[in-house]
């Protein structure tokens, strides 16, 4: 890939700010049931084809608020959300908030602490096929959704107002995966037909096209060991790690088979998942498998949450999730991948076909 990415000059950003104040904490948090104490942590949503959305918190099981537990996937609620199958969700960190796009030209909100369904947005004309938050600290800014009529809708988090509906592909292409850079000025969404896009959020317009060798089914930013800016895209069974600058490759990781889900990770990792059942971690600065877990799944891997930005040196910042399309939803300490010994510290079974999986830490 040749063409250059610049990123835009520094300006303020034109979406508005906001008022929002910092969720509270739920009243579960403080819940004491005779010795034990029940902390909620980190919450998960995830879609079906089924129309329903799940939603789960994982908690952990102490004596003591100092000293650890088992780990439990608890329900926190369960919605027909769509009138056709759910394609993607997203969870803005630390917030408590989600959201869900369907094959039902709509979006819908949902509040995690209450496990509350806010109700939908009808702003798209097509279906969703990518939602993402950007938010500054626990607090959400922006709310981007993408429609298979080649479409970018953006919202104000603050009472979810549309600001633009920005043209992104052509008609007849939808966009597979959209991502929001750290600084919140620019977004890269890869369409289904081999599309690429820089979106320029400051000005509120597209500011690069091109076209890939390979459809593009996700994308995301994040960084290498070395503090390295990078975004990094998935097509087929291969994951390419790109400079954010000048989008050269910089790594072309081979799989063995079809990615389907990715996550980026603290330190220059990437975990990925997908056809092979498994989860492998890559260092982005070398693009060698760290390790790997076999047979994670009995079923392709549809979704991957690393829950790693609480930054409170915990146990807890060591967990990733892993969603399959069977149903069934597992929680990972990376650091017995690491070691090779990987079981699951946590399980639930949806009994539904997953198509997706977003989570974050709850403060």
């Amino acid at each position: 890939m040749a063409a250059s990415l610049n990123k835009p000059n520094p300006k303020p950003l034109v979406f508005s700010s906001l008022s929002l104040p910092q969720p509270s904490n739920p009243p579960y948090l403080h819940r004491r049931r005779r010795r034990r104490r029940v902390l909620s942590l980190m919450a998960l949503v995830a879609g079906s084809y089924e129309r329903f959305i799940w939603g789960f918190s994982l908690k952990t099981l102490t004596a003591s608020a100092s000293s650890s537990g088992a780990l439990a996937l608890a329900p926190l609620f369960s919605y027909p959300a769509h009138a056709g199958p759910i394609r993607c969700v997203a969870v803005a960190p630390r917030a408590g908030l989600a959201a869900s796009g369907g094959s039902d030209d709509t979006v819908r909100l949902y509040d995690l602490p209450t496990a509350a369904d806010l109700g939908p947005l009808l702003d798209p004309s097509a279906a969703v096929s990518a939602v993402a938050f950007y938010s500054r600290g626990p607090v959400p800014r922006n709310l981007l959704a993408a429609s298979d009529d080649g479409l970018l809708h953006l919202y104000d988090a603050d009472g979810f107002a549309l600001l633009a509906s920005l043209r992104v592909f052509p008609r007849h292409e939808a966009a597979d995966g959209l991502a929001v850079h750290p600084t919140g000025r620019v977004a890269l969404a890869v369409g289904r037909s081999g599309g690429l896009a820089m979106l320029n959020l400051v000005r509120g317009r597209r500011s690069f096209a091109c076209r890939l060798e390979r459809p593009a089914t996700a994308v995301a930013y994040t960084e290498d060991g070395a503090g390295g800016d990078r975004f990094v895209m998935a097509a087929e069974e291969k994951v390419t790690v790109h400079d954010s600058e000048d989008a050269r490759i910089i790594h072309e990781i081979n799989c063995g088979k079809r990615v389907l889900a990715f996550a980026p990770a603290k330190k220059g990792l990437l975990y990925t998942g997908g056809e092979e059942r498994g989860i492998a971690a890559w260092d982005l600065s070398s693009g060698k498998v760290m390790s790997r877990i076999e047979d994670a799944h009995p079923t392709r891997v549809k979704g991957i949450v690393v829950f790693d930005n609480k930054n409170d040196g915990s146990e807890l910042c060591n967990l990733i999730a892993s969603a399959s399309s069977d149903g069934i939803i597992r929680i990972w300490d990376a650091r017995m991948i690491a070691k090779g010994k990987p079981t699951p510290l946590a399980e639930a079974n949806t009994k539904a076909r997953l198509t997706c999986l977003a989570g974050s830490s709850l403060k």
